[in-house]
């Protein structure tokens, strides 16, 4: 109960949730992970943040930080812990129209920091399904990707300073607002992705860029994924390295698609093997004015390339946005997956990045694997193509959890063999490290361990996450 008075005294009692009242917090939103914090204490600047690690430190108790709470790897768990949660640290300091950057809390919505910048005539290209709920600190904390990495990069790419509150309660202030800074170590770096286990993020420094003229965006029907890659190839070199994102939907996908959101409908008769959501987006004028016959260039652009490929028959089918109506229709079938994966069980998620040359031999290699094991598993694959990043779930027939190990077991053998990561966006947590034990680098893991030794000495920042014991 000291403890629970002292982060009173600091933040006041009604912002100090204990027992039932920690529910919603203590709960992942896919219901796969839930925890028992001993309180959830949500401050509202950085100095109480940093007062409440300090009362935290006190006592002996762990720090576990929360944002949104849509991760999927079980990040935010404790039993135990004090859980500081930023959603109370939601204020966009600032918007710096001529440098670009927008300064703003961990606690802030992205879709937030999306207004924000496009009243400016910017725009925050970190892009995802939860934008609307997801916090800025989340996606630091976990270098959270997204549909746009392919032309603008992960999280980290997209940060220029961060403000971190560390395991004794210091306030590590590297907020600079500088594309090139020599002056030693890359500390924030070294925050960014560590999911908490090194210290609290409490704010950012974020570039943004002008906001696109005019998007071009079609659904297309191939054969296979080597086919949708000399597509992609085509695209960038028709637009000048303008694709933001070129999204991956299999058969299995799709049928997935038609029986659980049969509103959401399907761009063509009949299922191809792969579908693709392409998307292009220019800031030049000349390409983004309508000519006399209402056509925007880079969508005329987009148009003969399609019709080109379509005639050499590298492509099946293919179906252009005409208005921002039918380009939301086709996103809203992309950013449907994370429903689409509620309620199957068993089930065994992996979040994996390959060589873009591997990605089909590795989907075919660990089917052939995994159905051999397993007679009768199924699989469902979505995923950011245009950097290699697949969302490759399976469906073994059996839920016990000796079958679910060997199913991540073959999917790493593969995985590892054709050069690729058993994480690429969603972080590591608690769902991870037994991945993290058999295929991280040793020497990796050594000094992981020496840099969580230096910053976190008893271990209480988010423990028991990203490195494996």
């Amino acid at each position: 109960m000291r403890l629970i008075d002292d982060l009173r005294a600091v933040v006041g009692e009604a912002q100090v949730l204990t027992g039932a009242a920690t529910a919603g917090h203590a709960r992942d939103w896919m219901g796969k992970y839930r925890g028992a914090p001993v309180a959830v204490v949500r401050p509202a600047s950085t100095a109480e943040v940093a007062a409440c690690v300090r009362v935290a430190a006190a006592h002996g108790a762990a720090v576990v930080p929360i944002g949104g709470n849509t991760g999927l790897v079980g990040g935010t768990m404790t039993d135990g812990g004090v859980m500081v949660s930023l959603e109370r640290m939601n204020r966009i300091r600032a918007v710096r129209r001529d440098a670009r950057l927008v300064v703003a809390e961990a606690g802030v919505v992205l879709s937030r920091l999306h207004d924000a910048a496009a009243a400016e005539g910017l725009y925050f290209p970190l892009w995802f399904g939860a934008r609307g709920s997801a916090m800025l600190g989340g996606a630091l904390a976990t270098n959270a990707g997204g549909s746009n990495v392919l032309r603008y990069g992960s999280t980290r790419a997209l940060c220029l300073g961060l403000e971190v509150v560390l395991a004794d309660g210091r306030v590590l202030d590297l907020m600079g607002e500088l594309h090139k800074d020599n002056s030693g170590y890359d500390l924030r770096d070294l925050f960014i992705g560590s999911e908490g286990t090194l210290g609290v993020i409490t704010a950012a420094v974020m570039k943004l860029v002008p906001a696109p003229l005019a998007q071009a965006t079609a659904t297309v029907a191939l054969r296979s994924v080597a086919d949708a890659l000399v597509l992609l190839h085509r695209m960038q070199a028709a637009t000048g390295g303008r694709v933001e994102a070129f999204e991956f939907m299999p058969r299995t996908y799709c049928e997935r698609l038609q029986a659980v959101r049969p509103d959401l409908g399907l761009p063509f008769a009949a299922i191809a093997e792969v579908t693709i959501l392409v998307e292009a987006a220019t800031t030049v004028p000349a390409e983004a004015v309508a000519d006399a016959g209402g056509l925007i260039p880079l969508v005329g652009q987009l148009e003969r390339e399609l019709a080109a490929l379509l005639e050499a028959g590298l492509i099946e089918d293919a179906v252009i946005a005409r208005s921002e109506a039918q380009r939301r229709a086709m996103w809203a079938r992309r950013e449907a997956a994370a429903e689409l994966c509620v309620g199957l069980e068993p089930a065994v998620d992996t979040d994996l990045c390959l060589p873009l040359d591997r990605v089909e031999p590795f989907l075919t290699e660990a089917l052939r694997r995994l159905e051999a094991m397993d007679p009768g598993l199924r699989s469902l694959t979505v995923g950011h193509l245009g950097d290699g990043n697949l969302h490759f779930t399976l469906l073994p027939t059996r839920g016990d959890a000796a079958l679910k190990d060997r199913v991540l077991e073959v999917v790493e053998d593969v995985v590892v063999a054709m050069g690729g990561s058993f994480s690429a966006e969603h972080g590591v947590g608690l769902s991870k490290l037994p991945s993290m034990a058999r295929r991280k680098d040793k020497v990796a893991l050594e000094v992981m361990r020496a840099v969580k030794a230096a910053l976190d000495p008893e271990a209480r920042m988010n423990p028991g996450k990203v490195i494996p014991r």
